[in-house]
């Protein structure tokens, strides 16, 4: 495990497109479909990073609170699976079901999405605006596992308040910290 910090696509970009599948309903998503008329959520997780499991708890809290709001949400995967089983799409589906997820949990298995958004590591989040435009990307919040920072979700909630609001996304972010996605060689 990496400790890795989030590579921080710039502002204004267009979200990438994908089509990928939901390991809990077998069904395919696009960025279309999961897409909100205010404002999407992207997030990369995966099922073993301790700094995920930290946080995890509160992700599905905030999506549920946010989901109610107008936010569309969804989770991405996109661990080489043969290197790191614990990660592979069946384990995936039983990761969401034990978490409650109220959103979708894509399998990136070409990593290829993973590489359109610059996502560097587990998590990374990244706000799209009503045009699709990054207006937010970065951590959750302060808290990593051991540091005692209690995890509040403060920085994206942070964003998301404000662009619900209709209100300018603080433009001054701070990048993830996690693992590092584990790249296939």
């Amino acid at each position: 495990m990496a400790k890795t910090e989030s590579t921080m696509m710039p502002l204004g970009t267009q979200a990438p497109a994908f089509n990928l599948p939901d390991t809990v309903s077998g069904n395919t998503f696009s960025f279309s479909d999961v897409k909100s008329d205010k404002g999407t959520v992207v997030m990369f997780i995966c099922n073993h990073c301790p700094y995920v499991i930290h946080v995890q708890e509160k992700v599905v809290e905030v999506a549920k609170e946010y989901q109610d709001k107008g936010i569309g949400f969804v989770a991405i995967s996109s661990n080489d699976v043969e290197n790191y089983p614990d990660d592979s799409p069946e384990l995936m589906k039983k990761h969401a079901e034990k978490y409650g997820f109220n959103f979708p949990y894509l399998y990136d298995e070409s990593q290829e999405v993973a590489r359109s958004y610059q996502a560097a590591c587990t998590p990374d989040f990244f706000v799209f605006n009503e045009k699709d435009e990054c207006v937010y990307r970065g951590r959750l919040d302060g808290a990593t596992p051991g540091n005692n920072v209690p995890v509040t979700a403060d920085d994206l909630k942070l964003a998301l308040r404000n662009l619900v609001a209709g209100l300018p996304v603080d433009t001054e972010q701070h990048p993830s910290l996690g693992c590092n996605i584990k790249w296939k060689q």
